[in-house]
């Protein structure tokens, strides 16, 4: 069984007679949030000894009896495992031609779309597949509006517009920032665009940033080691892609302006909305000065077609996301030479 978005919401607070839930995508926090709120749900706590069990990955074998298991308190069992792979799809099946009366959740960030697991669980009448994918543009308005209000703050359209350019990447990430910048303007405190900016500067996985605004100005090295950094924390080769296109086509609109409009660099980093962080005015200036509105439209097709490659099972996903970025690195490199 499949959830669509609406019902996951309800899915959650309860499971009812569901007895395998398979959480996968490209959002690590948001299927670590939904893993503890179904834990929750049963068991009432994340660490109650009688009725939450964790399994690691190498220990796949003995879930069909640890969800036989019965607790000795009484209640429903919950079994979670982390690091789920495709090497649980037999335990899984066994447990679902059983009556084991435990729920199990896996979590699974690293999953392919065509998975054995997946697809098992997505044809069994008591198991379901939730697809847990970075939010963006309403949905990730939404989100943070009510996060901000459930904490005491009001916050104002154009700081909302600049955290929906900011945030969404990982669902964990975005909340830490939004209790930090709630806690920043106080009980029924009002959030705008300077409190936004101020609070929000170092973001958890600012190492993806670092990386882009490094390619995009030509140093090789920076982009290469914050890369690494970056999806070492957990960053999704697909979720790399989105951000790459994200910045290349602020990059891309902003180097339309200069042309069409003959603003300077600098007055064409201030057209752009949201705003970019002011820390980052200077890298974002020297790359329109790097990149012509050609280079940019290659490079976007090139970013399109690497995350279509990254959706196909089977393919390097790693690989074609470093390679772009470096790809453009070394080119502004080039570029940055050149005017030298």
């Amino acid at each position: 069984m499949k959830l669509a978005a609406v019902q996951v919401a309800g899915f959650l607070r309860d499971p009812g007679t569901c007895r395998v839930v398979l959480l996968y995508g490209d959002d690590a926090g948001m299927i670590r949030d939904r893993a503890e709120m179904l834990v929750r749900a049963i068991a009432g706590s994340l660490d109650d000894p009688f009725l939450v069990a964790e399994l690691a990955r190498e220990d796949i074998g003995a879930l069909p009896d640890e969800a036989a298991s019965l607790p000795l308190t009484g209640g429903r069992r919950v079994v979670r495992v982390r690091d789920a792979t495709d090497a649980a799809t037999d335990a899984v099946r066994t447990v679902l031609k059983s009556k084991a009366p435990a729920l199990i959740v896996l979590e699974a960030p690293g999953i392919a779309a065509r998975s054995r697991l997946r697809t098992a669980l997505e044809d069994a009448p008591d198991g379901t597949a939730i697809g847990c994918y970075p939010e963006e543009g309403r949905a990730l308005e939404t989100t943070i509006r009510g996060t901000l209000t459930a904490a005491g703050a009001r916050v104002d359209p154009d700081a909302l517009s600049w955290l929906t350019a900011q945030l969404g990447a990982d669902r964990a990430s975005t909340r830490a920032e939004l209790e930090k910048l709630a806690l920043y303007v106080g009980p029924n405190g009002r959030i705008d665009l300077d409190a936004a900016m101020a609070c929000v500067g170092d973001l958890a996985g600012l190492s993806l940033d670092d990386a882009l605004f490094a390619a995009t100005t030509g140093d090789v090295g920076t982009a290469d080691r914050a890369l690494e950094v970056a999806m070492a924390e957990g960053a999704a080769p697909v979720q790399v892609l989105r951000v790459s296109l994200s910045h290349i086509q602020k990059l891309h609109r902003a180097r339309l302006a200069m042309d069409e409009q003959g603003l300077t660099a600098a007055d064409a980093t201030k057209t752009v909305r949201p705003p970019i962080f002011y820390r980052r005015t200077g890298a974002f200036t020297r790359s329109l000065t790097l990149w012509p509105a050609p280079a940019l439209t290659a490079a976007l097709a090139g970013l399109t077609e690497a995350e279509r490659g990254c959706k196909r099972t089977g393919w390097p996903d790693e690989a074609l996301c470093r390679n772009i970025v470096l790809a453009m690195a070394r080119r502004a490199a080039v570029a940055a030479r050149g005017r030298g």
